[in-house]
């Protein structure tokens, strides 16, 4: 038989406080059990992921220097908002700092891959796509990569600055 006293664990409420004072409760693994660990292995993941690809992308782009300037920004701005995730929970901070670390990050990602550098990239592709026009411009005339053959100059003919002091055997 049942204690009418105690109540079940299923009875009992999971949520004790109101969602505000949630806020400033200490972000750790007893308070947040069901958020902590996903939370702090989603930040882990998301540097490696980010370093990996800075790395891999950078080496492709290396003739590019605003993809770089891109790829850059992006790690940057993972580092610094992940690895504040990761002090967060090491160091127990309020939960508040979590969201709102979290929501400035990904909206500074958000800012810099759609509104900072698209003109940036779209100045730049006009000047590759120009510098491919004067390329094709320069050599499009059969006989542009040949060297016109020498006029008759005077009777002198040209020697090196490095052999003029040599005596010839």
């Amino acid at each position: 038989m049942e204690n009418p006293g105690r109540q079940r664990v299923e009875d009992q409420p999971a949520v004790k406080l109101a969602p505000w004072d949630y806020l400033f409760l200490p972000f750790n693994s007893r308070n947040f059990h069901d958020l902590y660990v996903p939370i702090v292995a989603a930040s882990l993941v998301w540097l490696v992921v980010l370093v990996a690809l800075y790395n891999l992308r950078t080496r492709r782009l290396h003739g590019h220097p605003p993809y770089l300037d891109l790829w850059e920004w992006l790690l940057w701005t993972g580092v610094i908002t992940f690895s504040l995730v990761i002090i967060y929970a090491i160091f127990a901070f309020d939960f508040f700092f979590v969201p709102a670390a979290l929501t400035i990050g990904l909206a500074v990602f958000v800012w810099i891959r759609f509104v900072r550098f698209p003109p940036i990239f779209a100045t730049y592709q006009l000047k590759l796509a120009k510098q491919r026009y004067f390329s094709r411009s320069k050599y499009a005339h059969p006989e542009a990569t040949i060297r016109p053959k020498a006029s008759a100059r005077s009777g002198s003919v040209r020697v090196a600055p490095s052999k003029r002091g040599r005596k010839r055997r």
